[in-house]
C-alpha cells in the first residue's frame, strides 16, 4: 500500500515484504505486553474513581486541584509506586531528574551514577562540565561514577565498593548518546540489590525515560525507589503536551514536591489551566502508543541490518527503550536520512534538518522531528551529534504504519546513495 502514496523502488518494496515477515513474531509479543499494560492502565482509572471533573484545571494558586492531585495517584497506581508527582509543572525529561535530584541530595551527599558518563544534559545539572549555575557540585553534592563493562553489563564489584557511603545509587535505564544497551528490569534489581547489599539507606534513583511500558512492569518492582521520566516520551502517549513524573517512596516524592515548587508549599499547589484532558488522555493511550513505538524500532533495525547496517539492538533482542541506533560509517548518511525522516512526517515535511549547536551538548546535533508536539521522542523522531563513530538514534511512530513508510523513504534515501559511489 505504501506504493500508491510514494515513490518506492522495486527492489526497496520488496525488501519491506521481507523485513515484515521477519518481525511478526517479535510484533506478536508487542502485542501482548500493550495489551496487559492498556488494561492495567485502565483498571487504574477505575480504582482511582477518575471522572470528568478531573479533566477540568484551575487558575491562580490551584488549591485542591482535583484533576491534579487525581493524575498523581492515578500514575503512581499504574507503575506501581506509593506515590507520585504526575505534572504539566516539568518543562523536559532533564528538569524532572534535576528536582528529583535536587529533591533528595543535601550538601555532602554523594551520588553514584554506576551506569557512566550520563546523558549530556545531565552533565550541567551535575556540574561535572565545569559550570557553575546553581548545579549539585555548587552545592556540595559529591558525584562519582561506575563505568558499565564493555558488554553494557554493570561493574557490580565497583558499585558496591562506591555505594557503600552513598547517598543516591543513580541508573539511567536507556542509553543516552551512547552506543551500550539499554538496561533490562533484571540489571536494575542487579545494581539495586548491590547497593542495597553494602548500604541499606541508599536511595536508587532510575531514569526510566524512554524505558516506559516496554515490558509488564516497571523498575519499581526491581529495587528503584525512584523513577523519573518525561510525558513527552513514551508515558505522555504523544498527546500530553509537555510535563514529567517522579514516582516512588512517598517520602521521596514529598521532598521532591517541595523542590519542585517552593519549600513549604510543596505539591499542594500549581494550577492546571486547561491541561489535564490531554494529561489524562496521553496516559490512557501510553501503551499502545509505545507498542507502535516499539514496532516500529524493531522494524527499523531489521531493515537496515539487511541493508548492510549495524544496528543496536538488534531486531531480534528484546527491546527495554525504544530507540534504534544505526551506524551510519559516516556524516552524509546520518543527514539523509535525517531528511528523509523529516520529509515524511506529518508536520514540517517541507523542512531540511541541518546540523547545528544546541544547549547542553558538546557537539553540533541534527535532529529530525516532523512532530505535533516540539521535541516529542515518542512521536517519530531522528537525532544525532555530529561526532565518531556516527551513531543515528531513531525513536518514537505514535503510528507504526506511517513511521514505517518513513523509514522506508530514509532507507531508499541511503540505497540510493550507495549506489552512485
Amino acid at each position: 500500500m505504501i506504493e500508491l502514496f510514494f515513490d518506492i523502488k522495486p527492489e526497496m518494496l520488496a525488501a519491506d515484504e521481507e523485513v515484515m515477515k521477519l518481525c511478526k513474531p517479535y510484533f506478536d509479543k508487542i502485542d501482548e505486553v500493550s495489551a496487559y499494560n492498556q488494561v492495567k492502565v485502565l483498571k487504574a482509572f477505575i480504582d482511582n474513581g477518575i471522572s470528568s471533573s478531573h479533566l477540568v484545571g484551575t487558575t491562580g494558586y490551584g488549591y485542591d486541584d482535583k484533576g491534579r492531585d487525581g493524575l498523581d495517584r492515578l500514575f503512581a497506581s499504574i507503575v506501581g509506586a506509593e506515590d507520585a508527582l504526575c505534572r504539566h509543572n516539568f518543562m523536559s525529561g532533564t528538569h524532572t531528574l534535576a528536582v528529583a535530584l535536587f529533591g533528595v541530595l543535601r550538601t555532602g551527599d554523594k551520588m553514584v551514577c554506576v551506569t557512566g558518563t550520563p546523558y549530556d544534559t545531565l552533565h550541567g545539572v551535575i556540574g561535572i562540565d565545569g559550570s557553575h549555575y546553581g548545579n549539585l557540585t555548587d552545592y556540595g553534592v559529591i558525584y562519582d561514577q561506575c563505568d558499565l563493562l564493555e558488554d553494557s553489563n554493570p561493574d557490580i564489584r565497583a558499585i558496591k565498593q562506591k555505594c557503600a557511603d552513598a547517598k543516591v545509587c543513580y541508573i539511567q535505564r536507556s542509553r543516552g548518546y551512547s552506543n551500550r544497551k539499554a538496561l533490562s528490569l533484571e540489571t536494575i534489581k542487579e545494581i539495586s540489590d548491590a547497593a542495597k547489599s553494602v548500604n541499606k539507606d541508599i536511595i536508587v534513583m532510575v531514569d526510566n525515560c524512554y524505558g516506559e511500558y516496554t515490558h509488564k512492569e516497571e523498575p519499581i518492582r526491581y529495587g528503584a525507589d525512584l523513577i523519573m521520566g518525561s510525558l513527552i516520551k513514551n508515558p505522555g502517549g504523544g498527546i500530553a503536551p509537555t510535563g514529567g513524573y517522579i514516582a516512588g517512596r512517598h517520602d521521596l516524592v514529598e521532598m521532591c514536591g517541595h523542590r519542585l515548587t517552593a519549600p513549604g508549599t510543596g505539591r499542594e499547589i500549581g494550577c492546571t489551566n486547561d491541561m489535564m484532558r490531554d494529561m489524562y488522555l496521553g496516559v490512557y493511550f501510553a501503551p499502545m502508543v509505545t507498542a507502535n513505538a516499539l514496532k516500529t524500532s524493531i522494524y527499523t533495525s531489521a531493515l537496515y541490518e539487511k541493508m548492510g547496517f549495524k544496528t543496536e539492538p538488534s531486531y531480534k533482542e528484546d527491546r527495554n527503550d525504544i530507540i534504534t541506533i544505526i551506524e551510519c560509517k559516516n556524516p552524509e548518511n546520518i543527514i539523509e536520512i535525517c531528511r528523509a525522516i523529516q520529509s515524511a512526517s506529518p508536520i514540517d515535511a517541507f523542512a531540511a534538518p541541518e546540523p547545528g549547536d544546541m544547549p547542553g551538548y558538546d557537539s553540533q546535533v541534527i535532529m529530525a522531528a516532523g512532530a505535533f508536539t516540539m521535541g516529542s521522542s515518542i512521536e517519530l523522531s531522528c537525532d544525532a551529534p555530529i561526532r565518531e563513530p556516527y551513531l543515528l538514534y531513531m525513536q518514537g511512530g505514535t503510528s507504526f504504519e506511517a513511521s514505517r513508510a518513513a523509514v522506508l523513504l530514509s532507507a531508499q534515501k541511503v540505497f540510493d546513495i550507495q549506489n552512485k559511489k
